[in-house]
């Protein structure tokens, strides 16, 4: 397979440019608001103006979070020197751990403003995300960057401009952490389950997916390996996920049972 070398300028109107990662993003905030609308009737717990609220308190989480822990995680030299860099997000550079940490704080003020519980939102919100995760991971690949390793495999991608082939590592994840990760949350939401499960399967599923890919894909080159030459910021960022995933599941069974 060929890279194709997509223009990462969607839309040209001389004034404003309009890029396919900003159009990845706006993808996965309308699959996320219907999706959301979709189980809301299913459930007498949710309403339009919840829902509503629900993916504007989300948004602002995951665009300001995943841009703050891109920063602090993976570029903070870059940061210190120039902090106004945090606002250049045109050609990438999300951290989908700090979104994660920014959602979780914004379901935080959410949950006051309605009134909720924590995991009773979460557990609400889990299936939403992977299909954003996967649009988020198609910008990447539109970017030309996160590129997995260099291989001589069949199922490798050459990249003319590298003159090499490598592991097109943003698909892989776009398939795992996109659409394999939804099918899981979504047929296992389909049904009632104890309170934190859904979450927890979430943790539990990224945190494998991400820690496994991560093998395959370059570190970042500001960072390389952190240990034993092979250990990733992305890895050791995913292993407390699995392991607090872990330990939700078997408090959602000891509430069941």
């Amino acid at each position: 397979m060929i890279y194709p070398n997509i223009n990462p300028i969607a839309l040209d109107l001389g004034f404003v440019q309009i890029y396919w990662y900003g159009l990845m993003y706006l993808m996965a905030f309308l699959a996320a608001y219907l999706l959301a609308n979709y189980r809301a009737k299913k459930s007498d717990d949710w309403n339009t103006q919840q829902i509503e609220d629900l993916i504007f308190y989300g948004a602002i989480g995951v665009v300001v979070g995943g841009r703050l822990g891109y920063m602090l995680f993976y570029n903070l030299p870059n940061f210190l020197s120039d902090p106004l860099s945090i606002f250049s997000i045109q050609g990438g550079g999300m951290s989908f751990h700090g979104g994660f940490l920014g959602v979780l704080l914004a379901m935080y003020l959410f949950n006051r403003k309605y009134d909720k519980t924590f995991f009773t939102t979460m557990d609400f919100v889990a299936p939403l995300v992977p299909l954003g995760l996967g649009f988020g991971r198609l910008g990447n690949f539109i970017n030309g960057e996160l590129w997995g390793k260099i291989t001589s495999s069949p199922w490798g991608m050459y990249i003319q401009d590298q003159g090499v082939s490598r592991y097109p590592s943003q698909l892989y994840e776009a398939f795992l952490e996109g659409l394999v990760l939804f099918i899981i949350l979504w047929l296992f939401s389909n049904k009632p389950r104890p309170l934190m499960s859904i979450s927890a399967l979430f943790l539990i599923f990224y945190g494998l997916f991400r820690f496994i890919i991560e093998f395959v894909r370059v570190p970042d080159v500001q960072l390389g390996y952190l240990a034993f030459d092979w250990l990733t910021m992305g890895q050791l960022l995913s292993l407390p996920m699995v392991v607090l995933g872990i330990y939700l599941l078997f408090k959602a069974k000891e509430q069941k049972t």
